[in-house]
């Protein structure tokens, strides 16, 4: 039953699925960021497209969101005029390296993009399979004599780890009783994390947020006895608009958490601070680039604080100290979400998925970090019975 399961095609996780957003790579990072609030989504698509005799093609690049704007007008050369950074093309600020974004057909098997995810792509773009849209689509060609490059991308959907684990948890009950080990057992607890003390500047994490981006992880603030009082994670960033990155130059970690703080907007008295503190620097385009923003950082967050259905300790995170901070971390607003090293894989996938996060972070009953615990780090569990069925098959 759970070899049969993953042997499904990707097609069947796309039922359902809007068609992409999207944003030619040719654009500049203020139109792609235009296109972005537009949507009303947090990511965009990026594709190349090509003008041949066949009548070109579309490839998609990446995908795209607020925390890529913000880290990339934290860079030493943007500060100065971040409106000139701003027309930069959108391709040159995507993430280098591994892929992040793969096309897959709609026929290949869900081990396949299991594999795939392993492998660090974040996103399978699948080709949408609906004969209807497709025939209208044509017509609409024909009638406008427009070129199917400049459509392409309208019949792809993408699926990511969250999707593939809501398809498993329809049939998660085939696993057992490997969905009952304890993390701790099942050897999946990620101890190669990214922390950053609470009264450090948070642009000495700059590097760490660029890699959670690319690794789909988070960086933990930390007190000064290595226990979690929050994070700092890309979907937060990818909620916060543009002038964030103006408060990661000049605000330490745990006055960061604040200034982003969970469906509000800034605090007055920070707002000033930061840019008190750009012109400080005399970085006036910064100053000039908050003042001109119509909407205030606003993010998405889960007040999450409980910890996994089966752990019989109460989550300390609402005491979580914030002694030598120059501000009281609102605690009970943008919480982490947390587990025990001995909650069970089920309880901690159940709560990964209830509040959309990409990681859980593993922590002791005092609230000291011991690692986390990914979606990649999940997936790989399924696959890895997937597999030990199929040698014996």
């Amino acid at each position: 039953m759970a070899l049969r399961s993953l042997s499904a095609e990707v097609s069947d996780l796309c039922i359902g699925k809007p068609e992409l957003k999207w944003i030619a790579a040719t654009a500049s990072v203020a139109e792609a960021l235009a296109a972005l609030k537009a949507s009303g989504e947090i990511y965009i698509s990026i594709w190349i497209c090509s003008q041949n005799a066949a009548g070109g093609s579309c490839v998609c690049v990446g995908k795209f969101s607020a925390a890529d704007v913000i880290l990339f007008l934290c860079r030493e050369e943007n500060l100065a005029d971040p409106f000139k950074a701003l027309q930069t093309p959108v391709c040159d600020i995507l993430p280098k390296g591994i892929p992040i974004v793969r096309r897959v057909a709609p026929n290949s098997s869900l081990l396949e993009a299991m594999d795939y995810m392993l492998d660090g792509t974040q996103n399978l773009v699948v080709p949408i399979q609906n004969q209807r849209f497709n025939y209208a689509r044509k017509k609409l060609e024909n009638r406008q004599q427009l070129s199917s490059s400049c459509h392409e991308q309208h019949e792809c959907c993408w699926l990511t780890q969250e999707d593939v684990l809501r398809f498993i948890l329809n049939s998660v009950g085939s696993f057992s009783p490997v969905t009952t080990y304890s993390l701790d057992s099942l050897n999946i607890i990620d101890r190669d994390i990214m922390t950053i003390t609470h009264n450090k500047p948070a642009s000495s994490a700059l590097g760490y947020f660029h890699r959670a981006i690319t690794e789909q992880k988070s960086v933990a603030v930390i007190d000064e006895e290595n226990r979690l009082m929050g994070e700092i994670s890309p979907q937060t960033l990818a909620y916060c608009d543009e002038t964030a990155a103006s408060a990661i130059m000049v605000l330490s970690a745990i006055d960061l958490m604040a200034y982003i703080d969970c469906g509000s907007p800034p605090p007055e008295d920070l707002m000033q601070l930061v840019k008190t503190r750009l012109e400080e620097r005399n970085l006036g385009g910064m100053v000039d680039m908050m003042d001109e923003s119509i909407h205030p950082s606003l993010l998405y967050c889960s007040s999450s604080s409980s910890l996994s259905s089966d752990d019989d300790f109460v989550s300390g995170m609402s005491k979580g100290s914030s002694k030598g901070s120059s501000r009281n971390y609102a605690a009970g607003r943008c919480e982490p979400l947390v587990c025990s090293p001995r909650s069970s894989l089920l309880a901690v996938m159940m709560q990964a998925l209830a509040y959309r996060v990409s990681c859980v972070w593993v922590v002791e009953e005092d609230h000291t970090l011991v690692g986390t615990v990914s979606l990649a780090g999940i997936l790989s569990v399924f696959l890895s019975v997937a597999d030990g069925m199929h040698s014996k098959s």
